[in-house]
């Protein structure tokens, strides 16, 4: 496993392959339970219709119930500012204080602003607004629902770990997103993902290939069942050692 800085090509290469095929790509290192590291149903693509969304984590805390000091957008500033600190793109992460959610999270102007600084996309654990001009932006957005207010919105925190769907998320941490959902991606592993990824396809289909032949028999299920287990379990060997 490489612990080398992760190249642009790698992160290019990322965007070839859905969600989920990267999530099982992850659980062949066997670096991680297969039951963490991505976010639950409450988290749900806004534009399930585009490529997924690759970038690093630029995190903080929402809260709308109630007035605070300044004004809705006083902190956008100091947000976009950090994001030369990521290393790539920047995928602006929210933890809604406000359970639930009081008012949006975002609008056409923050993302706007986002986009504009180079952030590849949103992940918040409350809701959002104006979702017809984000997705004119062509800018990816993972929400728990909508609201048309915005509220008292304010960022108590930026650049703290935040919870988002079950998932706690580090300033820096590389995240994959697309219409199934969101995962982070280990660094130490992340430039051997693509290659695993493809790896991973051609075992599984063998299986797709026979079931598609039109000449499917349960003898011959069996025998393409146990190609690509083994196949499998060859790649998860070659990946760990």
């Amino acid at each position: 496993m490489s612990n080398t800085p992760l190249p642009q090509e790698a992160l290019d290469q990322l965007r070839k392959y859905d969600t989920p095929t990267v999530c099982n790509a992850i659980e062949l290192f066997d670096i991680r339970p297969r039951n963490e590291g991505y976010t639950d149903r409450r988290i749900q693509a806004c534009f399930p219709e585009m490529p997924p969304m690759v970038g690093f984590a630029a995190t903080a805390t929402f809260r709308s119930s109630a007035p605070a000091t300044g004004d809705a957008y006083g902190t956008l500033d100091q947000q976009v500012e950090s994001f030369a600190q990521l290393p790539g793109p920047a995928v602006v992460i929210f933890e809604d204080l406000d359970v639930p959610s009081a008012a949006a999270t975002f609008g056409e102007v923050m993302c706007t602003t986002y986009q504009k600084f180079g952030g590849a996309g949103l992940v918040t654990s409350g809701t959002g607004r104006d979702l017809d001009q984000v997705r004119a932006l062509g800018f990816p957005a993972f929400t728990n629902g909508s609201i048309c207010a915005h509220g008292y919105c304010h960022f108590p925190t930026i650049g703290e770990p935040v919870k988002v769907g079950g998932l706690t998320i580090h300033p820096g941490d590389l995240l994959h997103g697309d219409c199934n959902g969101v995962t982070t991606i280990p660094l130490e592993i992340a430039s051997e993902i693509p290659d695993a990824c493809e790896n991973l396809m051609r075992a599984e289909a063998v299986i797709l290939d026979f079931l598609k032949s039109g000449n499917v028999t349960v003898d011959g299920f069996r025998t393409v069942l146990a190609e690509s287990k083994r196949r499998m379990s060859q790649l998860s060997e070659s990946l760990q050692s």
